[in-house]
């Protein structure tokens, strides 16, 4: 009975005898919520075009913020860097269309996902031969104070990379959802064959939505780097992503976002309220085993479409 009483009445005792720290805790957890989202977008956009699920998009996150700060260290201004970062993850989506999806076109998506793999272990070995394996920190001018409100403890850095990210998703919901070329990358996804034959470039395509995808790394890795520093574990932030992937759908923009949102605030509550119970360390898995919940009630996910095979 004792064990029952602290596992489920406890926790719950102690959140609502101090609001402003339950508070605390959600707010923390959905600014964490958003930061996952922005890599969790860079799956869904390539799956979204082209069916294959990119191994290589955590590396993209790592490359670009390599690329950034290392052009910061030789003296470039930081806005001059941003765009030179930009035209590099431009420049590196045209290179994966011509050497690694053309010849691909039309081959099994186990295919494609094994080049994506050997993509992941290029850009790790040239990002270091690039720019050394040393951390690296990352200053693009965020604010990092620290403020209260009501009682509530609020971070500048965390509700400026919120801010970012709440536009990003926006302007990519009205991307794939309000242009022809959004409408394009769909007709992409359900059919390579059909897509050609009704005149969609799918080869353009492809590079438009690994250059978006490219942005999005980009934008992924200054707020991760900037907020841990700049070092080759960052590309590990893509395994954090996986849970927010299947519980929001690999197909949606949204979904990658709620998503995001729900692993960040069930992670912080549970650390904090269920944590000390098994001696601490539920942050580091507590996504996964959501994630293997949803594979078995929800595999397409909240937001993901239901896959029907007729036999």
């Amino acid at each position: 009975m004792e064990i029952l009483n602290a596992i489920f009445v406890a926790p719950f005792v102690d959140m609502w005898e101090f609001p402003a720290f339950l508070i605390e805790v959600v707010i923390t957890g959905l600014l964490t919520g958003v930061m996952y989202s922005l890599v969790a977008l860079g799956f869904v956009l390539i799956f979204k075009a082209s069916g294959v699920f990119n191994f290589s998009q955590g590396v993209m996150v790592l490359f670009a913020a390599l690329t950034l700060v290392g052009l910061m260290e030789k003296g470039v201004p930081v806005w001059i860097a941003l765009i030179l970062t930009m035209l590099v993850m431009i420049a590196l989506a045209f290179a994966v269309e011509r050497a690694m999806l053309r010849p691909l076109v039309n081959q099994d998506p186990i295919i494609l996902f094994m080049a994506t793999i050997g993509l992941t272990f290029f850009l790790e070995g040239f990002g270091e031969t690039l720019w050394g394996s040393n951390v690296k920190r990352l200053d693009v001018g965020i604010p990092n104070e620290s403020f209260e409100i009501h009682g509530v403890l609020l971070n500048q850095f965390d509700l400026f990379a919120a801010a970012i990210g709440a536009v990003l998703v926006g302007g990519l919901a009205v991307f794939f959802h309000k242009t022809p070329v959004g409408r394009a990358l769909r007709a992409v996804a359900d059919d390579h064959q059909a897509a050609m034959s009704v005149g969609i470039p799918l080869r353009t395509i492809w590079i438009i939505v690994w250059s978006v995808a490219g942005v999005v790394a980009m934008v992924a890795g200054i707020m991760w780097g900037a907020k841990s520093g700049v070092q080759f574990s960052l590309s590990l932030i893509a395994l954090k992503a996986l849970p927010v992937l299947i519980l929001g759908g690999f197909t949606s923009v949204p979904g990658a976002i709620i998503g995001g949102l729900i692993i960040g605030v069930g992670e912080k509550v549970a650390e904090i309220y269920w944590g000390p119970l098994v001696g601490g360390a539920i942050e580091n898995w507590f996504a996964y085993v959501l994630a293997l919940a949803f594979l078995v009630f929800r595999p397409q996910g909240l937001f993901g479409e239901k896959i029907i095979e007729r036999v």
